[in-house]
């Protein structure tokens, strides 16, 4: 909680005072709710997109950098979306990371236009039946886009539900999880779900944080159970950081093409170009051009990228020779790219 601030003491049992604790969240949502592209429309697809993008990913860099704007002007429908290559769609998302989500959404689209005639499904049982859509993520379209009293737990409401009922066990088990659907289940609303859920959202995102809670100002402290926020809720250790090495090749040859691999099936960049990686050994002999870092999940990674002579290093199995003013089309994970824009300049 902020320095200073103090919990208020819990007056009310959100369950016992169901239409209570729906209204001062609503009516706190209508007066403070931010505003994003994807609550100013009804569109289930557009939905969709923003909650695929908003998976591990904050609205910041959703929004930030153009990501979904520039998303829905290529993909303003299923149909569109089906009818891209994975490289298009994968050049699309670059920037965003955990590319399997993009693969999904193009999954998605492909059966509502297989399946539905592109016309997106308007019942919870054929949005949950689409590839790659989960309880969540189905249940966040049914609410927004069709105002479908649908429960919702992401990370932001699973902290909001354990702090409010004091919940004392493990959030990420089967136990947990069936707790705080349970929860969601029994508060959401027939009436207006749309604008209730949203609010449990903000809620978590802006008053309910991880880590500085402000309980002062939040609009239904006095249903909240628990004593002390910063200690709930209660998870597994997060894995420790590991750091890892990475090798790189540079190869440029006198017709200004770069040697770049592509990732193959089942790898997490799957489908994306990258520089070619090599063993430690590989690279003993060679001269360090560029030397970096990024991080990705629990790993620290650094990467040496080395200046190699294009007639030494025989092109591997994936991989290929590419124009430079080719790049710019390619799908590419973010620190490669960062890296090829620094070397050449």
């Amino acid at each position: 909680m902020p320095s200073g601030a103090s919990k208020p003491k819990a007056k009310k049992n959100p369950l016992t005072n169901m239409r209570a604790f729906q209204n001062a969240l609503v009516k706190w949502f209508e007066a403070e709710g931010k505003e994003y592209p994807w609550r100013e429309t009804t569109d289930p697809w557009a939905i969709l997109v923003s909650e695929i993008m908003l998976q591990q990913t904050q609205v910041a860099t959703v929004l930030g950098k153009g990501h979904y704007t520039r998303f829905m002007a290529l993909y303003p429908t299923p149909r569109a979306m089906a009818e891209a290559t994975e490289q298009e769609i994968l050049k699309a998302w670059e920037g965003l990371g955990y590319y399997r989500r993009a693969r999904n959404l193009h999954a998605a689209a492909r059966a509502i236009t297989r399946d539905h005639a592109g016309n997106f499904p308007a019942k919870y049982e054929e949005v949950r039946a689409l590839p790659g859509i989960g309880q969540y993520t189905a249940g966040a379209v049914a609410s927004f886009a069709y105002n479908e009293a649908q429960p919702i737990v992401d990370a932001n409401v699973a902290r909001v539900f354990s702090r409010l009922f004091d919940f004392q066990e493990r959030i990420d088990t089967t136990a947990g999880t069936k707790q705080l659907w349970q929860w969601a289940t029994d508060l959401v609303p027939e009436k207006n779900p749309r604008a209730y859920n949203s609010a449990l959202m903000e809620l978590g995102q802006r008053q309910c944080s991880n880590k500085s809670p402000d309980c002062a100002d939040c609009p239904v402290n006095l249903f909240c159970q628990c004593s002390d926020p910063t200690t709930l809720p209660i998870k597994k250790s997060a894995a420790k950081v590991t750091r890892v090495d990475e090798f790189a090749l540079f190869a440029v040859d006198s017709h200004g093409r770069i040697l770049l691999h592509q990732v193959q099936q089942g790898k997490r960049r799957e489908g994306m170009w990258s520089l070619p990686r090599r063993e430690h050994a590989d690279t003993l002999d060679l001269p360090l051009a560029l030397k970096t870092n990024y991080s990705i999940t629990r790993y620290n990674v650094t990467l040496r990228i080395y200046a190699c002579d294009p007639n030494s290093p025989e092109a591997q199995e994936f991989e290929q020779w590419h124009l430079v003013e080719d790049l710019e089309n390619l799908p590419m994970p973010s620190p490669d790219r960062r890296a090829l824009e620094s070397l050449l300049g």
